[in-house]
């Protein structure tokens, strides 16, 4: 990887390319990011910069948080997130990061947290079908089902999909296509839907496929 960003994602619209087809885009205001610091093979045994962004009050960081951002005398950020790169001599503590490293065309991977749905049953979490609606099923028609056999094996199987938690995890999409970008506001069209409300976080960095 050569290259990665912050950034927030402030929704979905759509733009027209040349030929005037319709593409759905996903808008993401891509730093700027400021380099917090820098890891080296020497030093940590692989090569990474940490990025900061959003301003926020000292009082709202740990003491940790705080002393590392003071260190370097940078001002306080409120997400820090390591990118590896495969080189790191280009970067300086300090440097501003901005959109203008990614171009229109490229591909990248963009990793978000997904939508919180709170506890569900299996069929909104893992789109079971229903029980049948006669022949003496219910009174619920939306449980799970059996678990299987009785005296063998005597268990429920590990990984057995049942109703829980649903969203709230760290997701990545890959090979997504940068639709068009506006270095002037710092914001980035990517081509379809990224993980994540308007308004969360995401990592947007290099693709893992070529």
């Amino acid at each position: 990887m050569n290259k990665g960003i912050i950034g927030k994602k402030i929704g979905m619209t759509q733009i027209f390319d040349e030929k005037g087809n319709v593409i759905p885009v996903t808008i993401i205001e891509a730093g700027p990011c400021t380099v917090t610091q820098i890891k080296t093979a020497e030093k940590d045994g692989y090569e990474a910069v940490q990025l900061g962004f959003e301003e926020i009050a000292e009082r709202k960081l740990s003491k940790a948080e705080a002393g590392h951002l003071k260190k370097n005398g940078l001002g306080m950020k409120k997400h820090l997130k390591e990118f590896r790169l495969s080189d790191v001599s280009g970067y300086n503590i300090g440097d501003t990061v901005t959109s203008d490293i990614f171009a229109a065309g490229e591909k990248v991977d963009v990793t978000g947290i997904t939508k919180g749905h709170g506890y569900t049953g299996v069929i909104k979490r893992w789109n079971h079908h229903m029980l049948r609606a006669t022949h003496g099923t219910g009174p619920v028609h939306r449980e799970v089902g059996s678990m299987g056999a009785n005296s063998s094996p005597s268990r429920v199987f590990k990984n057995k999909k049942m109703a829980g938690q649903y969203g709230c995890e760290q997701v990545t999409v890959l090979n997504l296509t940068v639709a068009k970008i506006d270095n002037d506001k710092n914001i980035i069209a990517l081509k379809g839907a990224v993980p994540g409300a308007r308004g969360g976080i995401v990592f947007i960095r290099d693709t893992v496929k070529h």
